[in-house]
């Protein structure tokens, strides 16, 4: 009979053991965080302050940036407390928080980079009825999908890993609260959660995935297939490709993460690729949408005091 252990909290594991390079870490993932904060925070306030960009493409990357600046805020202030803290724990209750938040946000990221490839390939290949396809209503309930599923999704989990009893060491092997790592500690039938982790986030990474690609594979086709000019050609490959940028970032590391590890080694990569998946990725997609996004860098001259005279344009108004 295992022993079953009453939970109050449970250890993280710790960056690094060199005392000397903990300090420097601090000092680097702060960076990070407030670099993250500002830039995701500048489109966030562009696109809401900036009529000009009152269109679905700058809709959705408003949502993507402030779901960015939470996803990162899940785990990075925990991250830099217990590089500076001699006992790195976090208790059972802001586990299942933590946990609950980091699927919460990752899967509508998912789901907004599949809607934003819907939207290009709306634009590109079907742009007289742009506006009639991606109206305001339509974008709204398409994010509104996106945050609601997401949610549910992560209460899956969190329920499911709540439930558990824990009958090992009370020390997780990561940096921070994971479905993945807290199985690891778990006694009894645990078949269920590793089935929701096969079928239900492998179905919600990988549905989008297939359908951002396809979006942009059709774009491209239709592209190079269509008598287009080299201007339009340039600019609309151009956008898809720092859409692009991001999605593979997100994917590739989320691949990395959530692929079995088959040796001890794979799963100390798979740790900190989680790491740079949930800093790095936040970090990138402010800097790669603006820029590769003249209409971004210029809005955000205009509100943070450049006079630059621009068209008005409302992509919603027909």
């Amino acid at each position: 009979m295992e022993n079953v252990t009453t939970v109050n909290e449970f250890l993280l594991l710790e960056l690094t053991s060199t005392q000397e390079l903990q300090p420097v870490l601090f000092v680097t993932l702060l960076i990070i965080y407030m670099i993250d904060l500002f830039g995701n925070g500048s489109i966030l306030v562009v696109v809401i302050s900036e009529p000009r960009l009152y269109s679905p493409m700058y809709f959705f990357l408003g949502n993507l940036s402030c779901l960015d600046i939470c996803y990162s805020s899940v785990t990075l202030p925990i991250l830099m407390a217990n590089l500076l803290s001699a006992h790195k724990a976090v208790s059972f209750l802001g586990c299942i928080t933590q946990l609950h938040f980091f699927h919460f946000l990752g899967c509508t990221e998912s789901i907004l980079l599949a809607i934003m490839g819907f939207d290009r390939f709306v634009a590109i290949c079907y742009p007289l009825r742009y506006t009639l396809i991606m109206n305001l209503k339509v974008c709204i309930l398409l994010a509104t999908v996106a945050w609601i599923t997401s949610f549910f999704y992560a209460l899956m989990h969190s329920v499911m890993t709540a439930r558990l009893n824990f009958c090992h060491s009370l020390k997780l092997n990561h940096f921070f609260c994971d479905v993945k790592p807290l199985l690891e500690l778990a006694c009894g039938d645990i078949r269920l959660n590793q089935w929701l982790i096969f079928i239900v986030t492998g179905s919600l990474a990988m549905v989008p995935c297939f359908f951002t690609f396809l979006s942009y594979l059709y774009i491209i086709s239709f592209l190079l297939f269509k008598n287009h000019t080299c201007r339009v050609l340039h600019k609309a490959l151009s956008t898809c490709a720092s859409h692009l940028m991001v999605v593979s970032l997100f994917y590739g590391t989320v691949g990395l993460t959530y692929i079995a590890p088959t040796s001890a080694t794979s799963v100390i990569q798979e740790r900190y690729v989680t790491v740079i998946h949930t800093t790095v990725t936040s970090l990138l997609n402010p800097l790669i949408y603006t820029l590769r996004n003249k209409e971004v860098k210029l809005a955000l001259s205009r509100v943070f005091g450049r006079k630059l005279k621009l068209p008005k344009e409302n992509h919603w108004q027909h």
